[in-house]
């Protein structure tokens, strides 16, 4: 199968989506039976040097096109082409958001993560506030297959876009590869929160709690904030460096890959309060790293951790702060969060993950046949003289 991915989300700091996508590709590329193209087009940004290095089998396509002007030529002109920027033919044509990837011929795909977007659009920026809401639903029904990350987006996909149960394939994401052994119960570390540092994650009601805490308690451990902070996140950032916070809360930015397992095994437990999640990597990091976590009981951070964490009202401040202050307070507790964690983790991997996205693949380009004959006609007849020819 002649496969081309978006890479531009992995291109610099690697959150949920471009993670995600990055994973994907490696672990498709590890099979071999594929021809792969990782597509990426900025006017700043390049592909990272040791990508060829990490995939030798997947072929690099760098464009020096401004991402912005490439997405609005995208999607709202459905031009130009993957096939135009990219070279070749391909049967499949994967864009890891919402929104397609213009294609002459291939089955086209997109991943959906969340449509918090669609119900809170004063907590996105730029394009996605621009365009997603407004575009979302038709790119989804032009689709040949729709993936998304947990059965939780599933149902909003099919209430929020009335996409059918039929034409959504289910992929959820994986754990990290670590190899070093899991945390120590009994460590006296720091709480961890990672992800972006936007609205929709709730950091600034995490640091309501956290003022709380330590006015009760003196002796509460600090708390690491670690993620790259997106537009509207001064004020938020701000409050680090004021009393009661200043000298408590540490900000450490975006964390690269490598850096990840030491950041999470040196936490004593991990927090996330977001209002919605898709899936939640930085949760299922923690508990392959043996942290105890502490999450909102929203999207689908119930379905990924289970009975292994702690959680939480993210609209109730005090629900924060009990629940921490809980975690804490019981080594017991922690250690038997920790183990079910482990437990948990383990059910999620990157090879699984892209097992699930081949086979949406597969679906993808058997719809797109069903809908054009007479293109699949002329592929086959194609791929048949190709195949003498060898």
């Amino acid at each position: 199968m002649r496969i081309v991915i978006d890479y531009r989300p992995a291109l610099r700091a690697r959150t949920g989506v471009g993670e995600h996508i990055h994973q994907v590709t490696r672990e498709l590329a590890r099979t071999g039976s594929d021809a792969i193209t990782a597509f990426s087009s900025s006017w700043k940004d390049r592909v990272p040097s040791t990508l060829a290095a990490e995939m030798p089998t997947v072929r690099i396509v760098d464009r020096r096109i401004p991402v912005g002007a490439l997405n609005l030529a995208w999607h709202r002109l459905r031009w130009p082409p993957i096939e135009a920027l990219a070279g070749g033919e391909y049967d499949v044509a994967h864009s890891p958001h919402p929104l397609l990837l213009p294609s002459r011929s291939a089955a086209q795909i997109v991943t959906i993560h969340d449509l918090h977007f669609i119900s809170h659009p004063d907590r996105t920026s730029g394009e996605i506030r621009r365009d997603y809401p407004t575009l979302v639903r038709a790119h989804a029904h032009r689709a040949d297959r729709v993936i998304v990350v947990s059965r939780f987006v599933a149902g909003e996909v099919q209430r929020l876009l009335d996409i059918p149960a039929e034409r959504i394939s289910v992929c959820p994401n994986g754990a990290p590869e670590w190899k070093g052994p899991a945390a120590s119960a009994d460590a006296c570390g720091y709480l961890l929160y990672t992800g972006t540092i936007e609205p929709r994650k709730n950091v600034g009601g995490l640091l309501d709690a956290y003022a709380r805490l330590i006015a009760r308690s003196a002796g509460a451990p600090r708390l690491v904030i670690a993620g790259r902070a997106e537009q509207g996140s001064a004020d938020v950032l701000a409050r680090i460096d004021q009393p009661p916070l200043a000298g408590r809360v540490e900000y450490r930015g975006y964390v690269p890959a490598g850096d990840r397992e030491a950041l999470f095994k040196g936490a004593q437990a991990f927090v996330l309060p977001a209002f919605d999640e898709g899936f939640g990597i930085p949760a299922v990091e923690a508990m392959s790293a043996g942290v105890p976590v502490v999450v909102s009981n929203r999207g689908a951070l119930p379905e990924v951790v289970g009975d292994a964490g702690l959680f939480i009202d993210p609209d109730d401040v005090e629900s924060l702060v009990a629940a921490l202050d809980r975690i804490l307070a019981d080594a017991d507790l922690r250690a038997s969060c920790a183990r079910r964690g482990l437990d948990r983790a383990r059910q999620f991997t990157w090879a699984q993950t892209a097992r699930d996205v081949r086979r949406a693949y597969e679906d993808a380009v058997l719809a797109r046949r069903h809908r054009s004959p007479v293109l699949a006609g002329a592929q086959s007849s194609v791929h048949s003289r190709n195949a003498h020819r060898h």
